[in-house]
């Protein structure tokens, strides 16, 4: 289990727009990651380090955003202003997710500009829009070598979140109640906002070439 990917809703300037402020600020370039065609949704890749990226999110005019629970995400955070939406936790099994959750994964799939169509099954979105200090979890079942991080060489590193609400909460929705503290990401630092009125992704804070940058 590890993180995978953080996503932020375009704002008012729109997509690209944003994601050309988030890369210039991250010292990396953007890339066209196409459409998520179940979710209504595009979005624009911005590679880091360690097998990460940050996903700029866009709601399309299209059906399929007012049915998914991905696409109602993005609308409600668009529509706030844009910002962090989510973060989104990589595991193997996903099978114990969703028995802790008691329902099944869903299938995601976008066909990318390279002419790659990347297939995931994820689980926990339905919680994104009004807990958005919870991860989703996500497994992937395209190819190591198509995972968007390898979009670009990146030396530009994740290295904290910070979310509001429960750190309890947060720690049973990841199923580690019982685990020591620091078993999960030792290299990212946690920071949590006791804050009931913002259970949400608030800060995400990077190693750039050019020193610390907090978003």
């Amino acid at each position: 289990m590890r993180i995978d990917h953080v996503s932020y809703a375009a704002g008012p300037e729109g997509l690209q727009a944003t994601a050309e402020r988030l890369a210039e600020q991250l010292g990396v370039s953007p890339h066209d990651g196409g459409v998520h065609p179940r979710f209504g949704t595009r979005n624009v890749v911005i590679p880091l380090a360690d097998e990460r990226y940050v996903e700029v999110v866009e709601v399309l005019d299209h059906p399929a955003s007012d049915k998914a629970p991905f696409g109602q995400a993005v609308r409600a955070r668009s529509e706030n202003g844009g910002g962090w939406m989510a973060w989104v936790v990589a595991v193997e099994d996903l099978s114990v997710v969703e028995e802790r959750l008691g329902r099944p994964s869903v299938e995601g799939h976008r066909h990318t500009p390279e002419g790659v169509e990347l297939q995931w099954r994820q689980i926990g979105v339905l919680n994104v829009i009004d807990h958005g200090n919870r991860p989703f979890f996500v497994r992937w079942e395209s190819a190591p070598e198509h995972h968007p991080s390898r979009l670009q060489e990146s030396t530009t590193r994740l290295t904290g979140l910070t979310v509001g609400g429960d750190v309890p909460e947060v720690r049973d929705w990841l199923g580690l109640a019982d685990a020591p503290q620091g078993e999960f990401e030792s290299d990212i630092e946690f920071g949590f906002l006791e804050d009931d009125d913002c259970p949400c992704l608030t800060e995400v804070t990077f190693s750039t070439p050019q020193g610390s940058v907090t978003i």
